[in-house]
């Protein structure tokens, strides 16, 4: 039987599952990350992947999605929000824990391998899948496999500055990268809550922000008008880089439905073609779209 086990390492949890060749999953398991300690989240991930191959009774291959990416110049991981994993020769220690080859990538990418193997962009020979959460992050799956690039850094729109910015929205928000007006500083939840703190005067979340839009709160409905104008402005760049047959949206933001017929009808202006066919879509697997991604990135 083909297995494959696959890793979700995050910031707060670490989850592992096992498929089978069919996408079927065989078993699932969960624990807090030992954040902030190094040694103990490499015991952690180990220690998972012994958990569901013992509750399968065999043994696979092993795919671990990560919140940051392996540098190709040093071998080492970068660009991490889990700051503890910075520095350090991830898969070169799974490699050896585990006593097996071990493929590692960004999570934002295991997301994108996941929907575009068997979930909402299924069968699209050219996939972006965006992350809208606590941050702002996408990856690229071409012909069913993630595309990294010399820099390991493909997809990674969330940091380039907001296009075609009006006068409001000059130099934009600081961001804790150094720039200000980026992507993320006004699509990721707390860039939609600090928009509407700055424009209202009162804090809400994002999700509180989209539950008063739809009891008919003006404040909060016209607080997601901008915040989907601005999605499609962001998104409109990524079409006409790219040109993907399916963005799918993941991360927390992806559940308010409006996205799915706003954006599209926003971003018709700022893509250079006469008609847009990309279809934007929510994912089929939601929060399981990372971990079992991970196990995709071994293929058949």
């Amino acid at each position: 039987m083909t297995l494959r086990i696959g890793v979700d390492l995050g910031g707060t949890k670490i989850e592992a599952i096992a498929l089978d060749g069919s996408g079927t999953t065989l078993a699932r398991h969960r624990v807090d990350t030992p954040a902030g300690d190094y040694p103990a989240t490499v015991r952690a991930v180990v220690d998972l992947v012994a958990t569901v191959e013992k509750a399968v009774g065999g043994s696979g291959t092993v795919g671990v999605g990560i919140p940051g990416a392996i540098s190709p110049a040093t071998g080492r991981v970068k660009n991490a929000n889990s700051t503890w994993l910075i520095g350090q020769a991830l898969d070169a220690d799974l490699t050896e824990a585990l006593d097996r080859p071990v493929r590692l990538a960004n999570d934002a990418d295991c997301f994108a391998l996941s929907e575009a193997t068997d979930g909402a962009a299924a069968g699209a020979s050219l996939v972006f899948g965006v992350i809208l959460g606590t941050g702002v992050g996408g990856g690229i799956v071409v012909n069913g496999r993630p595309v990294s690039g010399p820099n390991a850094i493909a997809g990674e729109w969330g940091h380039n500055p907001l296009p075609a910015p009006t006068d409001d929205e000059r130099p934009g928000p600081p961001c804790y990268c150094g720039r200000s007006g980026c992507i993320e500083t006004w699509l990721s939840g707390p860039g939609l809550a600090a928009d509407h703190a700055r424009t209202m005067g009162e804090t809400l979340t994002a999700a509180a922000i989209a539950d008063r839009a739809s009891a008919g709160d003006r404040g909060c409905i016209a607080t997601l008008e901008r915040h989907a104008g601005r999605l499609a402005k962001a998104l409109a760049g990524v079409i006409n880089v790219l040109d993907p047959h399916v963005i799918v949206l993941g991360g927390g933001l992806s559940n308010m439905a409006h996205l799915y017929d706003r954006v599209p009808a926003l971003w018709r202006t700022h893509v250079f073609s006469d008609r847009v066919d990309t279809r934007l879509v929510p994912p089929v697997h939601g929060d399981s779209s990372g971990v079992r991604g991970a196990a995709w990135l071994w293929p058949a």
